[in-house]
């Protein structure tokens, strides 16, 4: 929901001997090793020692940072500059020297006079356009007709082109080579194919990931009949980890793990991008499931009760997704004598079940949160935990944590209380009944309209207490966004699934609705009141979450492109742009889309928010969230599916004298809350794969499916777009997309506005061509048909006049 990078560049330790997993294994090369491999010629350079790259960062000399490379050009690939402003780039696979996506990386950068572009930029527009009008008309001698005209500005120049329009190419320099890999963020594991080589020991493998080397496999790996009958497993989904990568081979070595199952089938495909993400979904294991109560069905100790506020004769209940069965969060709300209102917000009490240093901490620690997949959640603990012990279902007596105010209408806090808890929820409601509930407010709801209620609740009791949570609400939301907080929405696709077969047989929008909203609301309240809580009682231990404002050049390069296309927007805070955002973009139908593609511009520039130890981070400016304004904040409501959570919770505990003593040291808790944003990255990355590959079946079953779209950017010979009917954005490819093969392109920029002019040629001898400008913003005609790659689907762009 929140743009949630780092708190600042990435710092070596300087102070420490290398541990396994700060060297690289067996291809990390000695220089004392170089002369005896001076026969066999290297491919790459070999690393330096940690020596060398210790004594080099401490001298400026080398530059430290997360590589990323690009998942469409793969012979890109960045680190950020060490003062976060730019990216630093890295051209070309040798350049990265071996280090794969996401590792912590050691490079060395040339001296600035040592610059260099393949190609001189053509600086006079007299020259310019000279260069134009000879490269179009070589072009149209030696191209033959065809149905769309595409004509083409400079591009054997565009690469240079785009380095010089974009600094974060050009301001940083040309990369000798990665030096040395800090840290192997990347699992090494990769889905993909095998290729029988006949008069080779090894078979080849290729990686679905383009990012991934190719890996030669040896024959004594590969299936027994694969060097007779190689043909039968053309379309089997392998995995396969890499074992070693020699500075003298374009090529990694590595070793088959599993054979997944036919290319294109579901499961396979996601336990390939499980496996590749290294998310563990294997069972718990018995020392695990060993730390949970034996005694079944639970019940509360007496003298755990009598440790705890009782809850449990309150109008209590949860309002989750109507398939959810982890309910972690509660709510309460009572009218009070004097108006006002004394509002609860309960969460289960992971903590109690999950003692600190024991089997199950060290798993959960390890996974770190829940993943969510369309099908399927792979839990961060135990089902029995997840869907019974902690799970605040209805009628049950759960432990919690609870957070009370004394609130006014108007949501200002009067009152404030914290403590262990337990409650006996009323309902599971959805958020399907909670928004009816919200919309006919006179309405007298029957029990057969909603889910089993307990008796001691009437309907009206629990009508009226969601209806009084929603006015709060508002009135809170209202303060927070005239306080300066930022939300940037965007379009969610959400399936419909086949009971049976899990396959999808529908797609609709995700709406984000008033009981969405509502439940947001009051998580947000609890979450800063226990960041103020815990950084008071524990100010160098405290774990927080902190969202660095935007990228400033990035902000300054979409402020300009705005303002050459006309569009007010005010950057200079997260309140401003917020209010710039809810300005309607005209007063049309489409004035929606044009928002969603407005505010996948502004995500652009926007960083990650982190999990941090205040005792890490010594400028308290630095705690700030961003987009929700607002000086402290932290994740205490989730402690089901975020282990972040549970830390939050111990600290609690500790605070109020209702838990042991806290065993966490800053240094600790710091490296936990590192190990957090790795896997909520990758937990989001998966959740997206999941989410393609489920649209990707869609297409291929349901398809072709045409619709409307909005462009959201151009490049020279191609333009993404917002697919307005299934919110995907995807990318139109003007040289291949029928019937635009074979085709020419007029791109041209003003200022950062960037536009392609297609010429469609005439249907019929009697009719004139048809010019169609691309531009941000442009509404077009799509059809999105399945490729011949399994679970692949492609973007056509069709003629202007074709309805959807």
């Amino acid at each position: 929901c929140y743009m949630d990078s780092p708190l600042q560049p990435i710092k070596p330790n300087l102070n420490r001997e290398p541990k396994r997993s700060l060297t690289t294994n067996s291809h990390t090369d000695k220089r004392k090793t170089r002369g005896a491999r001076k026969s066999t010629k290297q491919v790459f350079e070999s690393y330096m020692t940690f020596e060398e790259v210790s004594h080099g960062l401490k001298r400026g000399e080398l530059i430290q940072g997360q590589l990323r490379i690009n998942p469409k050009k793969y012979h890109e690939a960045f680190i950020p500059s060490p003062d976060d402003t730019r990216d630093i780039f890295l051209d070309g696979i040798v350049a990265r020297n071996r280090a794969m996506n996401g590792d912590i990386v050691v490079v060395k950068v040339l001296p600035q006079e040592q610059w260099k572009l393949k190609k001189m930029f053509v600086e006079s527009e007299a020259q310019k356009e000279h260069m134009v009008q000879k490269k179009l008309e070589k072009k149209r001698e030696h191209t033959p007709r065809a149905d769309v005209i595409v004509e083409d500005q400079c591009n054997d120049l565009d690469e240079v082109i785009t380095k010089l329009r974009n600094p974060t190419l050009t301001d940083a320099g040309t990369v000798v080579a990665v030096v040395y890999i800090v840290e192997k963020k990347h699992s090494r594991a990769a889905t993909g194919f095998l290729k029988f080589l006949p008069d080779k020991p090894f078979a080849m493998f290729s990686p679905v990931d383009h990012r991934v080397p190719r890996i030669n496999v040896p024959l004594s790996d590969c299936p027994e009949d694969f060097t007779t009958r190689p043909g039968d497993y053309a379309n089997t989904l392998f995995i396969c980890r890499i074992t070693d990568w020699a500075a003298t081979s374009n090529f990694a070595e590595g070793q088959l793990s599993k054979t997944l199952g036919q290319a294109g089938e579901i499961e396979p495909e996601t336990e390939g991008i499980l496996t590749e993400y290294d998310v563990d979904f294997s069972e718990f294991p018995d020392e695990v499931l060993d730390c949970l109560p034996k005694n079944l069905p639970w019940t509360i100790p007496p003298e755990e009760m009598s440790k705890r506020r009782d809850l449990r004769n309150e109008c209590i209940f949860t309002i989750d997704p109507a398939t959810a069965r982890d309910l972690d969060d509660a709510l309460s709300c009572k009218q009070l004598p004097d108006g006002n209102f004394e509002v609860g917000v309960h969460i289960a009490d992971v903590s109690y079940f999950v003692e600190e240093d024991n089997t199950l901490d060290t798993i959960a620690s390890r996974r770190a949160t829940s993943v969510y997949l369309v099908q399927k959640v792979i839990p961060m603990l135990p089902r029995l935990l997840c869907e019974d012990l902690c799970s605040l279902s209805p009628l049950k007596n759960r432990l919690t944590f609870s957070v009370i105010w004394k609130i006014t209408p108007e949501g200002k806090i009067l009152d404030e209380w914290f403590g262990r808890s337990v409650i006996r929820s009323c309902v599971k409601l959805s958020y399907d009944h909670a928004q009816s509930m919200i919309e006919a407010p006179d309405k007298m709801f029957t029990a057969e309209e909603l889910p089993p209620v307990d008796p001691v609740h009437p309907i009206d009791e629990i009508h009226q207490a969601v209806l009084n949570l929603h006015s709060i609400a508002k009135n809170l939301r209202a303060q927070r966004f005239s306080g300066g907080a930022l939300r940037l929405d965007q379009m969610k696709l959400s399936f419909t699934l086949d009971k049976e077969t899990m396959m999808p047989q529908g797609c609709y929008i995700y709406q984000y609705r008033d009981s969405n909203k509502l439940v947001e609301e009051f998580m947000l309240l609890a979450n800063i009141a226990t960041a103020h809580h815990i950084y008071r009682k524990f100010p160098e231990l405290a774990l927080l979450r902190c969202h660095p404002p935007p990228k400033a050049k990035m902000l300054d390069e979409l402020q300009e492109l705005c303002d050459q296309l006309g569009i007010n927007v005010d950057l200079s805070s997260a309140g401003a742009l917020h209010k710039s955002l809810i300005t309607t973009l005209g007063d049309d139908e489409y004035s929606g889309a044009r928002k969603e593609v407005l505010t996948h511009m502004c995500s652009r520039p926007m960083q990650m928010a982190l999990y941090f130890c205040t005792g890490a981070v010594k400028d308290e400016r630095l705690f700030k969230h961003y987009a929700l304004n607002v000086p402290f904040y932290t994740h205490f409501t989730s402690p089901i599916r975020r282990y972040a959570d549970i830390i939050v919770h111990r600290l609690l505990a500790s605070s109020l004298s209702c838990g042991p003593h806290l065993r966490l040291s800053s240094d600790e808790v710091q490296k936990q809350a590192s190990h957090c944003n790795d896997k909520k990255t990758v937990s989001k990355r998966v959740q997206e794969l999941s989410s393609e590959l489920f649209f990707g079946v869609f297409v291929k079953e349901c398809g072709p499916l045409d619709s409307e779209a909005m462009v959201m950017g151009v490049l020279d010979q191609s333009f993404d777009v917002l697919v307005l009917r299934y919110g995907v954005q995807k990318r139109i490819y003007c040289k291949v997309s029928d019937p635009l093969h074979k085709t020419l392109s007029l791109y041209t920029f003003v200022g950062k506005k960037s536009e392609l002019t297609l010429v469609w040629t005439p249907e019929d001898t009697e009719s004139a061509p048809v010019e169609q400008v691309i531009s941000v913003f442009t509404l077009v005609e799509v059809q999105l048909k399945a490729d011949n790659a399994p679970m692949k689907y492609s973007a056509m762009l069709k003629r202007p006049g074709d309805n959807c």
